[in-house]
């Protein structure tokens, strides 16, 4: 009979298997070698049994043990069956006199096995398989090694139904995603997935100076197909088109479908834009060919638009919108054609150094103003906040917005300075509505840029001017983008927590874009995480929505933080965020961005 000490040993070995996350496997390979130093058996073996299959897990001490292992299995008979059947132990003290297994006895016996003893592995009420212990002399174990030899089969059931259930949920964790990122009528990616590897794309892009490039196909009269042969042969016509459209593109390439009859095309290492034309071309012929389906056959056209990008600050929807505009400019020139892209940015980029000499005197010329957008409590909707927004109203090209003013402001070295006239504004604005209404527990937000925040002063700037205009800095919140935490973490949480010291909030603003992770939660100080827009439009429709929502939510509770839910724009997104627990919300479905005398009235 093992010892305490020994059968404690092997006891404590079986546990440290739950906190190192052993494999199936790898829970019997031990078992058989452990229980052969501790039991006066000469090998020891494990078969793993799920009904109505062959056993994919199988263990032995030695290659005699696995024979007589494999043995059972070849003639389907043997002690490990009865003892998995039944539930209870099985004893065979000598095999040579034994009648109860005609095909595995002999056999095992001339294989110079005479004793066998098993061991059901179990569960509560669910049977795993059997431990089988071999002797090659004659004769039973004592009551002590028996109950020591079941007490070892039953620690180790325990822990093999434990890997089992680990492996189950990661495998019902990957078909969830799996089907939560694939379009379920042609398998091809969907718009999240889609989204996923464009934002991927324009990183990679960023760092390459390659283009990336955006193709967006959508049939030109789909919905005459469908009311005049019925959806099952529109659904026909989809799959066969997702299958042209398959054996067209690049093998680097990507293609989605995004919804109804929109497929798109994801290009990236493009060395010019001129590569894209010819696959543009390809689409619109491959597709002009008949499709035969079901005996009738169908001619159809497709509409392409095509954008393109080559830095890492594009961003997906703005890809996707850009080539939308563009598929419907070839509609309008009557379909069955392609679209480059005539956007807006790349007008600015032609024109970037005249602008940046515009921005030089835009403060002193009184051409930017705030507009505010009123954050609220979820639950209830009363205001908590406003956001402050920047706009620059240039003499020609009308209301510009931050995404254009920050990068050419930082460009043209003006950053500090149009970042000190947001502060100041927006804190005599708060003050104002404070002292009108007796709001002092309105927060502000500011949008800080990276290279705003970073600078050397920023934290003695700020300082400076929140006493300058009386504003307590618990009353402020600064938001920042991952992308001050990635590119230079160390400093990045030496400013941060400066701020903090101050007094001022931080969010983390536009959560689940790009390369967003958890760990930037737990790692810097922030009071605050504000999802993206891009996520909460994923709350209705869209099972990976509310997956991603609940779990920022869970993480912030356990960290103490606020959630901000981004771009709530209708009655079903304002559900979802309050259902999934989000503290407040920001959206055009409680306000649009309005001038400061009309947040004034709104209070």
């Amino acid at each position: 009979m093992p010892t305490e000490q020994q059968l404690s040993d092997v006891l404590s070995e079986f546990a440290r298997t739950m906190v190192t996350d052993f494999p199936i496997q790898a829970i019997p390979d031990h078992l058989v070698v452990r229980i052969v130093d501790v039991l006066p058996i000469s090998g020891a073996g494990v078969t793993l049994i799920e009904p109505g299959s062959d056993p994919r897990y199988v263990a032995a001490s030695d290659d005699v043990a696995l024979r007589f292992e494999e043995l059972q299995t070849d003639v389907a008979e043997g002690p490990c069956l009865v003892a998995y059947e039944t539930g209870e132990a099985v004893v065979v003290a000598d095999l040579r006199d034994d009648l109860q297994f005609p095909k595995f006895g002999p056999q095992a016996v001339a294989a110079g096995l005479v004793a066998v003893l098993t061991f059901p592995l179990r569960q509560g009420e669910k049977r795993l398989g059997a431990l089988d212990l071999y002797r090659t002399a004659p004769g039973a174990m004592d009551a002590g090694d028996m109950s020591a030899a079941q007490t070892l089969a039953d620690v180790a059931a325990a822990y093999i139904s434990n890997a089992q259930a680990r492996a189950e949920l990661r495998d019902a964790s990957d078909r969830y995603r799996e089907r939560s990122l694939h379009d379920p009528l042609t398998g091809l990616p969907n718009r999240v997935l889609f989204g996923e590897r464009v934002d991927h794309a324009v990183h990679r892009a960023g760092r390459s100076h390659n283009l990336v490039a955006l193709l967006l196909a959508d049939l030109d009269r789909f919905k005459e197909v469908n009311d005049v042969h019925g959806h099952q042969t529109g659904d026909e016509l989809l799959i066969e088109v997702a299958d042209r459209l398959t054996a067209l593109i690049r093998p680097g390439d990507t293609l989605a479908r995004l919804s109804g009859d929109e497929f798109v095309v994801l290009c990236e290492d493009l060395a010019e834009r001129a590569q894209v034309e010819p696959l543009a071309a390809r689409i619109g012929a491959a597709l002009a060919e008949p499709f035969v389906l079901s005996g009738i056959e169908l001619r159809v056209t497709a509409s392409v638009g095509v954008a393109f990008a080559g830095r890492g600050d594009d961003v997906s929807e703005k890809l996707l919108r850009d080539a939308d505009i563009a598929m419907y400019q070839a509609k309008r020139r009557g379909g069955g054609r392609h679209q480059i892209a005539d956007t807006r940015e790349q007008r600015f980029s032609q024109r970037r150094s005249s602008l940046e000499k515009d921005l030089l005197g835009a403060v002193g010329r009184g051409e930017l103003r705030l507009d505010y957008q009123p954050i609220v409590a979820t639950t209830g909707g009363r205001i908590t906040g406003v956001e402050a927004l920047l706009r620059w109203d240039h003499p020609s090209l009308g209301s510009l917005p931050p995404e254009t003013i920050v990068p050419l402001a930082e460009q043209a070295g003006l950053i500090r300075e149009v970042g000190r006239w947001v502060v100041e504004r927006a804190c005599l604005d708060r003050n104002l509505w404070c002292g009108s209404h007796g709001r002092g527990d309105l927060g502000m937000f500011l949008n800080v840029s990276g290279e705003q925040v970073m600078s050397p002063d920023f934290t003695e700037e700020l300082a400076a001017l929140l006493v300058e205009t009386r504003t307590e800095p618990g009353s402020v919140t600064l938001e920042v983008t991952e992308g001050v935490l990635v590119d230079d973490p160390g400093r990045a949480l030496v400013v941060l927590d400066g701020l903090k010291r101050m007094g001022v909030s931080l969010a983390l603003d536009r959560f689940g874009t790009g390369y967003s992770s958890f760990g930037y939660l737990e790692r810097f100080p922030l009071d605050m995480v504000k999802i993206d827009r891009g996520v909460v439009a994923k709350l209705v429709g869209n099972p990976a929505g509310p997956v991603l929502v609940s779990a920022v939510v869970g993480m912030a509770r356990v960290l103490g933080m606020t959630v901000v839910a981004g771009g709530v724009e209708t009655a079903e997104q304002r559900r979802a965020v309050e259902t999934l627990g989000c503290d407040r919300s920001q959206g055009f479905y409680f306000s649009h961005p309005m001038a400061a005398d009309e947040i004034q009235k709104l209070l």
